[in-house]
């Protein structure tokens, strides 16, 4: 193959998206941490599915158009730091080739290199032995290949650019130790390895067919805690009606994609301006916020699956959504300061709201909003100068990127990358102050305050030379594993052993859906008791994460 046309590059972005979701679950489970979050292989499925359905879309034969509309589509779908990485890759083989009808051999691998530079130069800090290592080095032989052998077939330049990749693959533990104490490669780099092998295949005349949502359930699977014996979480049924522009927008198969990755046995079935679906998932609040960013409810219905079989409950949080959805919006009034978080229960949603947060996106460890996620709170709001604090060090990077897409906003991403930093920046948020005492004191508000949280294992593994169980409850502490046990309250209590010193003066106990209120109150008596710190106590209903614990 000389030349690649529009439709061959269609065939090429249909195959790699399908190759990426087939091997989903796989690259999930090449997380190194062995928690229940928002896993590489389901972010890169969500945002390479979001950039190939609206290049699908474009109606021409045009190279440089059909990229435009990738790297658009990439950009306001981005998930986690791996989707927001792929999208600047594509980002750069677009600029390389956005007034080209056809590309030659020549300027495929000028392209991919290109990608590699724009995509290193869009994190502060680039990490190696990741993803990008892998564009790099795959994108930088496979130029020097092409030029040094004057090679004219594009195929032999994307098998090059495969094989190259594949072998950084192979080397990234030798360049991030953490790979190899836990014997996988990185997870970013396998998904990109994942999308080329995809190209190539398509190259040669053997595209890649979507399977099944298999391997999103698979992930999906990981995240709901589910022995095998009977049904589990929640069954949750909504209906949608969609506007006139949301018809056109609306990708039944992106929506179900999207869904796929917090549940299963799940049906999306879009019937005109109407959306019906049935998900089982331990976030139903995840699932329904997911719904309301496509249009608006005409039914809920949430079904506990783990209590009488026959009890339909409608949640506290589903009832609130459908009084937000049914209220018409107005512009909102103009105001001198705006404050858009991120929060993964309704119960730490009404904590920032509380703190004067004017949009909380659902979503967190498990679910990691997108560019476009960002965009649309920014849209509605009506502030000379607006906070995003995105409370997980993997949303940071596509909240950034929402900054750069809204020109003209003074927008600022405050680094916060846990629940309790973003509640703590919130809180020392003063209205009245000027911009510069705002930044400052919410700055160091979330340098002041310590994170924990407790979470079970989802596999066996060893991290930092501490073997883990699949099912034990790990207290985790930054990026350490401060315990690892069978038992969640024992967990918490090591947890806070390590948390706790003579300066400590504050602890916010967090408890979620898998906690109780009584669990939070020992926890509360065993702070009291090894210091002197006062504890203030909230029902956050977050998932995953029995408690999530604060100390300042």
């Amino acid at each position: 193959m000389e030349q690649i046309n529009g439709q061959s590059l269609k065939e090429m972005l249909r195959s790699g998206m399908n190759n990426l979701k087939n091997h989903s679950a796989q690259i999930d489970a090449l997380n190194v941490f062995p928690v229940p979050d928002g896993d590489t292989g389901t972010n890169m499925t969500l945002t390479f599915t979001n950039g190939v359905k609206a290049a699908l879309d474009v109606n021409e034969d045009h190279v440089g158009h059909i990229l435009k509309a990738l790297s658009r589509g990439l950009l306001m779908g981005a998930r986690g730091n791996s989707g927001v990485i792929t999208s600047q890759i594509f980002r750069g083989i677009y600029q390389a080739l956005e007034e080209n009808e056809t590309m030659d051999a020549m300027q495929l691998a000028h392209a991919l290199v290109n990608g590699s530079r724009v995509a290193y130069r869009a994190v502060m800090r680039p990490v190696e032995g990741t993803i990008l290592t892998v564009v790099r080095e795959a994108a930088d032989y496979t130029y020097a290949y092409t030029v040094t052998e004057e090679v004219k077939d594009c195929t032999a330049v994307m098998a090059k650019m495969v094989e190259e990749a594949n072998a950084s693959l192979e080397r990234t533990p030798e360049l991030l130790p953490v790979l190899a104490e836990v014997g996988v490669v990185d997870s970013g780099g396998k998904g990109l390895c994942t999308i080329l092998e995809g190209f190539l295949l398509a190259m040669e005349g053997k595209p890649v067919v979507a399977q099944e949502i298999q391997a999103n359930e698979q992930a999906a699977q990981t995240k709901v805690d589910n022995d095998g014996e009977g049904e589990y979480g929640f069954c949750t049924e909504f209906i949608l009606h969609l506007s006139e522009t949301g018809k056109k927008n609306f990708s039944e198969e992106g929506f179900r994609d999207e869904l796929a990755s917090i549940g299963n046995s799940l049906v999306c079935v879009q019937d005109d301006d109407l959306v019906k679906v049935h998900v089982h998932t331990l976030e139903p609040y995840t699932a329904l916020k997911m719904g309301r960013r496509q249009g608006k409810f005409v039914k809920i219905k949430v079904e506990n699956m783990q209590q009488q079989h026959d009890h339909i409950v409608e949640l506290e949080e589903a009832k609130e959504l459908e009084k937000e959805i049914e209220t018409p919006q107005k512009k909102a009034e103009h105001k001198t300061y705006a404050i858009i978080t991120v929060a993964p229960g309704a119960g730490i949603d009404e904590m920032f709201k509380e703190y004067r947060a004017d949009v909380v996106i659902g979503g967190g460890q498990t679910m990691n909003p997108s560019t476009e996620d960002f965009v649309s709170a920014v849209n509605q709001l009506n502030a000379d100068h607006i906070f995003i604090l995105p409370n997980n060090s993997n949303i940071v990077l596509a909240a950034q990127q929402a900054k750069d897409v809204c020109e003209g906003q003074d927008i600022h991403v405050l680094p916060a990358k846990t629940i309790p930093q973003g509640l703590s920046a919130c809180i020392m948020f003063n209205p009245d102050a000027d911009l510069d005492t705002n930044l400052s004191e919410m700055q160091e508000a979330i340098d002041h305050v310590k994170s924990g949280e407790v979470t079970y294992a989802i596999k066996d593994t060893t991290y930092e030379g501490r073997a883990i169980k699949k099912g034990e409850y790990m207290g985790i502490y930054g990026k350490t594993i401060a315990a690892s046990v069978p038992d969640c309250m024992e967990a918490s209590k090591k947890l806070l052993d390590t948390m706790l010193d003579d300066d400590s003066e504050l602890v916010t106990l967090i408890y979620g859906k898998d906690a109780t209120e009584e669990q939070a109150n020992e926890l509360a008596n065993y702070i009291e008791e090894n210091s002197d710190a006062e504890v203030e106590i909230h029902e956050g209903k977050q998932p995953v994460y029995p408690f999530i614990i604060g100390v300042e």
